[in-house]
C-alpha cells in the first residue's frame, strides 16, 4: 500500500514538473494562457508557484516514504526546511540558466556554449556540496540508516526532476 501511494504521489510530483520544465522550456518562456486565451511570458512568480507546488508533492513523497516516528519528524524537518530553502537558492540558479537556454539553444555559438556548460556544471557541483555538507545534520536529526534512506529518496526526486528536464528541454542545434 504505501508503494502504491509513493508512485501516485510520484505521479503528482511528475506532473507538478511537467508543468515547472514545460513552462521553462518556451522560446521565449511562456505561461498558460491568460483569461482572453492568449500566451504570456512566463513570470518569476508562475515559477515561484509552481516551485512551491513541487516542494509541496516532495514534502509528500518524503512523508510516504520516510515511515518517520513522532520524535524523528520532530528532528527532521527542520532540518529537512532549512536543506530544502538552500536547495532554492541553487534551483534559482538553474532556473535562470534553463531560461537562458531556452532563448538561445537554436541560436546558441561557441561562447554561450561554454558558458552553458560551466554553469551547469558548477550548479552540479554546488547541489553535491550541499548534500554532503547536510549529512550530518540529518544525522543527528534521525540516524545514520534513515538519514541513508533520506537520502536515497531525496536522489531518486533529483533524478525525476532531471529526467523531465532532460525530456522537455532541446538538444543544442
Amino acid at each position: 500500500m504505501r508503494g502504491k501511494m509513493a508512485l501516485l504521489a510520484g505521479g503528482f510530483l511528475l506532473a507538478g514538473l511537467s508543468v515547472v520544465a514545460q513552462a521553462q522550456d518556451q522560446a521565449p518562456a511562456q505561461a498558460p494562457a491568460d483569461a482572453n486565451g492568449s500566451w504570456r511570458p512566463v513570470t518569476d512568480d508562475d515559477i515561484a508557484v509552481l516551485r512551491q507546488d513541487v516542494q509541496a508533492s516532495k514534502t509528500d513523497i518524503i512523508t510516504r516514504s520516510m515511515g518517520f516516528t513522532e520524535e524523528q519528524s520532530k528532528a527532521f524537518w527542520p532540518v529537512y526546511r532549512e536543506y530544502a530553502n538552500e536547495q532554492s537558492k541553487l534551483g534559482d540558479q538553474r532556473v535562470s540558466l534553463i531560461k537562458d537556454y531556452a532563448a538561445n539553444y537554436d541560436k546558441i555559438d561557441d561562447a554561450q556554449a561554454k558558458d552553458y556548460l560551466t554553469r551547469a556544471l558548477r550548479y552540479e557541483d554546488q547541489i553535491q556540496v550541499l548534500r554532503r555538507s547536510y549529512v550530518s545534520k540529518f544525522e543527528k536529526a534521525i540516524g545514520v540508516k534513515q538519514t541513508a534512506k533520506f537520502y536515497q529518496v531525496d536522489n531518486r526526486l533529483s533524478l525525476l526532476v532531471n529526467l523531465q528536464l532532460a525530456n522537455l528541454l532541446p538538444i543544442i542545434k
